[in-house]
C-alpha cells in the first residue's frame, strides 16, 4: 500500500447482499471500513418479439444447459411469453447444484431429469457427453464465455445458442464520482460501465481489485493499474484477497 495511503472506502461494483451475512460486512466491522455496493452492470430481457426473429424453435429441443439463474427466468419466461409448455421429458443440465436447486421454482424437481456439475462448466460436459443424442437448447446473454461454445462444439454436440437476455451497463450518474480508495470489479463489462459512465475516470491512488483472468486483461486493456487480484492461492475469495491486501498479507 506503499504511496497510497490507507484504504477506507471500498465500493463493491455488485448489487448489495440479500442478507447481513456476507464476508465484506465482516470486513467493514473488522477493520473499520466504508463498504458501499453498486451494480455496474444489469440484465435486460429479449422480448419475445425479438427473439422469434431469431428463429429458433424451442420445442425442437428436448434438453436445456443452464448456466446461471438469468438463463433460468428467462428461459421460462420466454416460455411462457411465447405460449410454449415444456414437455416433461425435457431434460436440464445445470452448471451448479445451486442452479440446479433453483429449478423448483419452475418445475417439480423430483419428477424431471436434472443433471449438474460443480460450478464449472467442463465438468457439466461429463454429463453432456453421456447425452450426445440429445438436441441441446443454450438460454444465454449477449455475452457467452468463448470456452462454452468451444468445448461444446469439440466434443460435437447439437446445440443451439439463444440470446434471451443481454448485459448492459448501468446508469451511474447519480454517483458524483467514483472516488473510493479501491474499486471492485468482477467482469469486463464493469470496466466497461466504469468508463462509460465516468469517461474522464483516471485511477490517481484508487486501488483496483479483479476478479478472475478476463476481468484482470480488461483492467489493463484500459491502461489501469490492478492492484489485488482473485481468485490465487493464498486467497480464494475476492474478500480474502482484499483482507489480506489490508494487512499486508498480498
Amino acid at each position: 500500500m506503499a504511496g497510497k495511503g490507507k484504504v477506507k472506502t471500498i465500493l463493491i461494483s455488485q448489487p448489495k447482499p440479500a442478507t447481513d451475512k456476507s464476508p465484506y460486512y465482516d470486513l467493514a466491522e473488522k477493520y473499520n471500513l466504508r463498504i458501499d455496493f453498486r451494480p455496474f452492470i444489469h440484465v435486460e430481457s429479449v422480448s419475445g418479439q425479438e427473439f422469434r426473429q431469431e428463429r429458433i424453435d424451442i420445442k425442437e429441443h428436448t434438453a436445456v444447459i443452464f448456466t446461471s439463474r438469468n438463463a433460468v427466468d428467462n428461459f421460462f419466461r420466454m416460455c411462457e411469453e411465447m405460449r410454449i409448455n415444456v414437455p416433461d421429458s425435457m431434460k436440464y443440465f445445470c452448471i451448479s447444484e445451486a442452479t440446479a436447486f433453483y429449478l423448483q421454482k419452475y418445475v417439480v424437481y423430483r419428477k424431471r431429469k436434472i443433471f449438474h456439475g460443480q460450478a464449472k462448466f467442463a465438468d457439466l460436459m461429463a454429463f453432456v457427453k453421456k447425452h450426445k443424442q440429445e438436441k441441446f437448447l443454450l438460454p444465454c446473454s449477449d455475452l457467452l464465455k468463448p470456452s462454452i461454445p468451444q468445448l461444446l462444439e469439440e466434443a460435437g454436440i447439437r446445440y443451439t445458442r439463444a440470446v434471451m437476455y443481454r448485459t448492459v451497463c448501468s446508469d451511474l450518474s447519480d454517483l458524483s464520482d467514483v472516488k473510493y480508495d479501491m474499486l471492485v470489479f468482477f467482469s469486463p463489462s464493469g470496466i466497461e460501465s466504469l468508463f462509460k459512465n465516468f469517461p474522464d475516470f483516471t485511477q490517481d491512488n484508487t486501488r483496483i481489485a479483479c476478479f478472475g483472468p478476463t476481468t484482470i486483461k480488461a483492467t489493463k486493456d484500459a491502461g489501469l493499474q490492478v492492484d489485488i487480484s482473485a481468485p490465487n492461492t493464498k486467497a480464494p475469495s475476492m474478500s480474502m484477497a482484499i483482507e489480506n491486501y489490508i494487512t499486508g498479507k498480498d
